[in-house]
């Protein structure tokens, strides 16, 4: 039988993409912060050209930033984050309700990324309210690996890298912990 326990917390990252990311960036990352506490981790702007999935709602070219909050989350706080940035995608949104901005929730642990999704697939768990994890990438082998399903930006060096500094920081986040062992 296997006894219920708590994981240990995770590391609440953030992608943000817009095609007017330089104007918004400032309130978005206000906005972000005073949900979920300072940011730990903030990527350079990259362009986000790996599908035009987008476009049409948000315009072109796409930008992207990429981010990591200071404060650990507990593992069952993604439908609250998910939730929260989708009412601050709403609050930003332009006068005809279109989005400006996409902010896609998820996190990080030592094993794994989990993006927060409200879009069904065949390898996404449902939550709970109209939510789903997706596991986007495993860590194994001293990388970042991908899945069949993995998105090609997330499959990208650039981004894998900017992952690996953020579980670095995770990792050493772990050790901090008074409570929990090392990691």
């Amino acid at each position: 039988m296997s006894i219920p326990t708590a994981p240990l917390p995770a590391k609440l990252v953030c992608s943000v993409l817009s095609a007017d990311l330089a104007s918004l960036w400032p309130t978005v990352v206000t906005e972000l912060e005073a949900l979920f506490g300072p940011t730990d981790s903030v990527s350079e702007e990259l362009p986000f050209d790996f599908t035009a999935y987008y476009d049409r709602e948000l315009g072109t070219p796409i930008a992207r930033r990429f981010l990591s909050f200071a404060r650990l989350l507990p593992q069952d706080g993604l439908i609250a984050a998910k939730l929260a940035t989708n009412a601050l995608e709403t609050r930003l949104a332009g006068p005809d309700g279109r989005r400006r901005v996409n902010c896609d929730p998820g996190l990080l642990t030592q094993e794994r990324l989990v993006l927060a999704t409200g879009k069904n697939f065949t390898h996404r768990i449902y939550l709970g309210q109209g939510l789903f994890a997706d596991l986007t990438l495993v860590f194994q082998a001293g990388s970042w690996q991908t899945l069949p399903w993995t998105f090609p930006d997330y499959a990208s060096p650039a981004l894998r890298g900017i992952l690996t500094a953020i579980r670095n920081r995770y990792r050493q986040d772990l050790r901090e912990l008074p409570s929990h062992p090392h990691p």
